[in-house]
């Protein structure tokens, strides 16, 4: 269904939400540097592994849920590998597959970043947002997340 160019207000909503997602990855990031020297990428990294039984995905469903390219996220896990928070291991039953895999420092990693993690969505989103506020924007993110990407 199209409807046309976009309104001035269209587009002012648009801007806004990319403004508020930049925004507040960059706190979430920062608060996570100064405390634990991980950045954002590499804690969404980990937390997916943690969340993954045995604590592994393949690379291509690891890249889907981070949000990153197949080169971004194997640039990431080049460097994450490197500082010995996770670990590679080929897919049994496809040759050219790989798995990443948490290592027990990630594992340690992940806890000690997750209550800072966790306080600053808190701090930086929903210490913002009232009750009604929080029931409507998670109904729109339902309806925005429900929409499937064409290939």
């Amino acid at each position: 269904m199209t409807r046309g160019p976009l309104s001035a207000a269209e587009l002012t909503v648009w801007r806004t939400l990319l403004r508020a997602e930049a925004q507040i990855s960059r706190q979430l990031q920062a608060d996570l540097l100064a405390r634990h020297d991980l950045p954002l990428g590499s804690y969404e990294v980990l937390t997916h592994l943690g969340e993954a039984p045995g604590g592994r995905l393949r690379m291509n469903d690891l890249a889907d849920r981070v949000l990153l390219s197949r080169s971004g996220l194997t640039r990431l896990v080049d460097r994450m590998q490197r500082d010995g928070l996770v670990i590679r291991r080929p897919c049994p039953y496809d040759a050219r597959g790989m798995y990443a895999a948490l290592t027990s420092a990630g594992r340690d990693r992940l806890a000690e970043a997750t209550p800072t993690y966790r306080q600053g969505v808190r701090d930086h989103v929903l210490s913002r947002l009232d009750e009604p506020d929080l029931r409507a924007l998670g109904a729109i993110l339902d309806k925005l997340a429900d929409e499937e990407i064409p290939a």
